[in-house]
């Protein structure tokens, strides 16, 4: 019997407009006095009308772009009905029959290649540029939405000198209404190590794109898996079995040169080895799939992970007990319990129709034209896996140091304008992307151009002076006769391993181009 995980991810993800998204409220909620950013509007209190956020419908567009999506040049948004007591107008104004975005796309390392020793090294985590070479998996990605977010609910032991009544839980509204974007992937993930590969990257791409800081420890982006296992088990089949799938009785072998045969009741498959009876035998393979479970609201890429391979032991050992599989009504929603590392259930998971999706009448529906959409992509900047690519053709930089760099905005920030002096300066950037990676500097206080400049002057100190170069290079001559004498006989590659005897002896310190120059006169 074998399991295969089958997941699929929700990310939810708080764009930092200056406004809510639909009233004026600040939409920096973090760290504000319960209930002290709230209006009419995001309280839901009767009478009180949306009015949507230009720019977030806008971050929301450029996001689907950057994953590749196809914009809805129509699009709507529409009534999310449910009960819950973070939610104060009894409804969630979201998308679902015409989100701005769909059809897109992302890749991501895969699964084949995070498992090997080689992932860990040179090209760890880049794999998503090349996926033209079978370096990569393409994750789908069904849709990219805007809706609001909801208030937040705390219970009475988290509230830090709290006096109130025991075992209450409390809502602050401040963050209803904030502008939310909910990016929605098709059920391509096989392992959490590419869970957590798509997330890292989508979070960067957010980050590059400044439309979020997606800080999942205040909560700007939150993680919600659904999974559920694929399980595959070969079943003997009998004689009578045999017959009735409509293999002929006096004869269960297979055709010659066939490994299976399909009944039109599923593929039944001849073994190698004989019964008692010394006939061959058939197994016919069973596929059932355990119930989905969608885990709500992770804050951490560890944490996720956790859950996710929490929830794959769990549900092994329950189909092996229970037998139970996927069917109509057997969703359920969980929670992760940290400290206790396993989920926790909530409630049983809601259906599409459930929450009685219909346009919003008091937001009216949305056109965009072609010009309006290329005008956005145009303000996309040059986003991570771009910039690796960049690097290494540009620069000859190595692999892990461009992917390193890039990880982090800002350093990037830092690195391209240090590589802009560098240049000027007839330094190596490549050497430049080492000393950022390798060594520890203290960036804030010291600017790109300094460090350059540094980094110049220390290498001027390294090289040999000209008549220490010399003393060098006459005694790799003296050391190396043979290759002496066949660069004199006109094996021009000798000069090379020459240079690199001057390298060794000199530690480094010889400038490679100067000592051929010097070697050659040497050995005229």
């Amino acid at each position: 019997m074998q399991f295969e995980p089958i997941i699929g991810l929700e990310v939810h993800v708080e764009l930092k407009t200056k406004s809510k998204m639909f009233c004026g409220c600040p939409a920096d909620h973090f760290g504000r006095e319960p209930n002290s950013n709230t209006c009419p509007v995001c309280l839901g209190l009767p009478g009180a009308l949306p009015v949507p956020n230009k720019k977030a419908v806008e971050w929301c567009i450029m996001l689907g772009l950057a994953l590749n999506c196809r914009v809805n040049e129509d699009s709507y948004f529409e009534r999310k009905n449910y009960f819950y007591p973070d939610l104060p107008k009894g409804y969630q104004i979201s998308q679902y029959a015409k989100p701005f975005c769909v059809n897109g796309s992302i890749v991501i390392l895969g699964t084949s290649r995070a498992r090997t020793p080689e992932s860990k090294g040179a090209d760890a985590g880049v794999a998503q540029h090349d996926e033209g070479q079978g370096r990569g998996k393409t994750i789908r990605i069904n849709r990219v939405h805007m809706e609001e977010d909801t208030g937040k609910l705390l219970h009475s032991d988290q509230i830090p000198n709290y006096q109130g009544p025991k075992d209450v839980s409390l809502v602050d509204f401040n963050r209803s209404g904030v502008p939310l974007v909910e990016i929605v992937t098709e059920p391509d993930f096989k392992s959490t190590e590419e869970v957590v590969d798509y997330l890292k990257k989508l979070q960067l791409i957010v980050r590059y794109l400044g439309i979020s800081d997606a800080d999942m420890e205040k909560g700007s982006m939150r993680l919600e898996p659904t999974i559920n296992l694929k399980v595959t088990e070969s079943v003997s089949l009998s004689r009578s079995e045999i017959t009735s799938e409509g293999v002929m009785p006096g004869d269960p072998a297979l055709p010659a040169g066939r490994s299976s045969i399909d009944s039109g009741q599923g593929v039944l498959s001849a073994q190698a080895r004989m019964t008692d009876e010394g006939q061959n035998y058939w197994k016919r393979k069973e596929v059932s799939y355990t119930p989905l479970v969608e885990i709500k609201n992770i804050n951490s890429f560890k944490f996720v992970k956790q859950a996710l391979e929490y929830e794959i032991k769990r549900q092994s050992e329950e189909f092996l007990k229970t037998r139970e599989q996927k069917k109509a009504g057997n969703k359920a929603t969980m929670g992760y319990n940290e400290a206790k590392k396993m989920t926790v259930l909530q409630r049983s998971k809601e259906e599409a129709h459930d929450y009685r999706y219909f346009p919003e009448p008091d937001v009216p529906p949305m056109h965009f034209t072609k010009s309006q959409i290329s005008n956005l992509k145009s303000q996309i900047p040059e986003l991570p896996e771009a910039k690796v690519v960049r690097y290494i053709r540009d620069w000859s930089i190595k692999e892990t140091e461009a992917v390193i760099i890039v990880e982090n905005k800002n350093l990037a920030a830092y690195f391209e304008t240090a590589a802009a002096e560098a240049l000027q300066k007839d330094y190596p950037v490549s050497k430049l992307s080492g000393v950022l990676v390798n060594k520890r500097l203290d960036f804030a206080n010291l600017n790109p151009k300094d460090l350059v400049q540094k980094l110049v002057q220390e290498k001027e100190q390294e090289t040999l002076k000209h008549e220490e170069l010399a003393e060098v290079c006459r005694e790799a001559v003296e050391q190396n006769e043979r290759a002496v004498s066949e660069y004199q006989n006109g094996k021009k590659e000798s000069l090379q391993f020459l240079v690199g005897q001057v390298m060794k002896i000199s530690r480094g310190r010889a400038e490679p181009q100067l000592a051929a120059s010097v070697l050659k006169d040497l050995l005229k």
